[in-house]
């Protein structure tokens, strides 16, 4: 077996110190590029979402390259993404590629028998003992966890950093040092080290930078590429940003599922407009614009891939918290024809208007 997994953030540092640590061969593909989205589009169905796309080029890649087991996350819910798997499988082997997929999903939606034979076909392949491959799972999601906290502190103090761009530049190096790292143990030191040089920035305590909550649907929060990198733009503006969105939440959201104690504070922030299971994370995106409004953040930017019927619902939704709440709220939609000019005049735009309003009180909501 020599396995891989398409790009979604920081899972790859994960992935790569799990696959270390259980001495299974694994690929890495690429980082996301333009290229690796044409790839996946030109085989791809035309009316599917962008995150389909820009997986099956990474999985196209990988394969090219010696992998022969894909290891995916699944979904059950209406979102499109619960058929990703099956479609990807279809594509593939019309293609000539005949691989194998160990796809992990909730056991509250597949059953705990289906959940730890998928798992075992994963672990089956290590020679390590049964206490090691659990001590292996246990250091790939601390390391997901700490990329994630990393990301989250460098986008946050950006806004108040002394000298522009040390938290983008020390962000950049972190990530490419833990991911060079031969094991776990080492890929952790580097990512705490980051952290503490992260805590340990000089800041200007003259600095009041806009502040902006980023949601929407999550492989278009996660995975950079696929949202421009606007996160890193943001930080070049100086504005300072949050995202509750990530890998590692997901993964707690995923553990907390079977006990029904997963989410609690977005079902009930989210109750008075979107009372309903649709999908996606429709119901995070309307709970997290509300946890902005009450964090002070300026205001919210919604991104999602274009056709995502989850955010479409949500972007229809937006408009009546903008107006009870007084929170202005862009939406962003991205697909493969998205052009960065006019994406880059969108925020920029959405940026001036912050800073003009603030002290005013007003309430604006603009719509894709």
């Amino acid at each position: 077996m020599t396995i891989t997994i398409p790009h979604m953030g920081n899972v790859y540092l994960a992935a790569k110190a799990l696959f270390e640590t259980l001495e299974i061969p694994y690929i890495i593909p690429k980082f996301n590029t333009k290229h690796t989205m044409q790839a996946g589009a030109a085989v791809s169905p035309e009316e599917i979402c962008l995150p389909f796309k820009i997986t099956m080029g990474n999985l196209l890649e990988a394969i090219d390259r010696g992998a022969d087991t894909v290891l995916m996350v699944g979904s059950c819910g209406p979102c499109r993404f619960g058929e990703y798997c099956e479609l990807q499988m279809k594509l593939l082997k019309s293609l000539g590629k005949h691989v194998d997929f160990i796809v992990i999903d909730s056991p509250s939606q597949i059953g705990n028998k289906a959940f730890w034979e998928r798992i075992g076909k994963l672990s089956g392949e290590s020679p390590r003992k049964r206490m090691g491959k659990l001590d292996a799972l246990r250091q790939a999601a601390r390391i997901l966890r700490l990329a994630d906290e990393t990301d989250t502190l460098a986008h946050f103090l950006a806004g108040y950093e002394a000298r522009n761009g040390t938290c983008k530049g020390l962000l950049r190096a972190c990530k490419a040092e833990a991911f060079a790292c031969a094991d776990a143990p080492a890929m952790q030191r580097v990512l705490l080290s980051y952290r503490e040089k992260l805590k340990n920035i000089r800041t200007d305590p003259g600095k009041n930078p806009v502040r902006i909550a980023l949601t929407g649907e999550i492989f278009a929060m996660i995975e950079p590429f696929s949202n421009l990198h606007i996160e890193e733009k943001l930080m070049d503006y100086g504005v300072s940003t949050v995202r509750l969105l990530t890998p590692s939440w997901w993964l707690k959201d995923l553990a907390l599922k079977p006990i029904k104690l997963n989410s609690l504070a977005v079902k009930r922030l989210s109750g008075p407009y979107l009372p309903y299971a649709i999908g996606g994370h429709a119901r995070e995106t309307i709970a997290h614009a509300l946890m902005a409004k009450a964090n002070n953040m300026d205001g919210v930017i919604q991104v999602f891939p274009l056709g995502c019927m989850p955010e479409i619902v949500v972007k229809s939704v937006l408009p009546q918290l903008t107006e009870d709440h007084g929170l202005p709220v862009m939406t962003l939609i991205v697909d493969e024809m998205t052009g960065e000019a006019g994406y880059v005049t969108r925020i920029e735009a959405f940026i001036d208007m912050l800073t003009s309003k603030r002290g005013k009180g007003e309430g604006l909501e603009e719509n894709a």
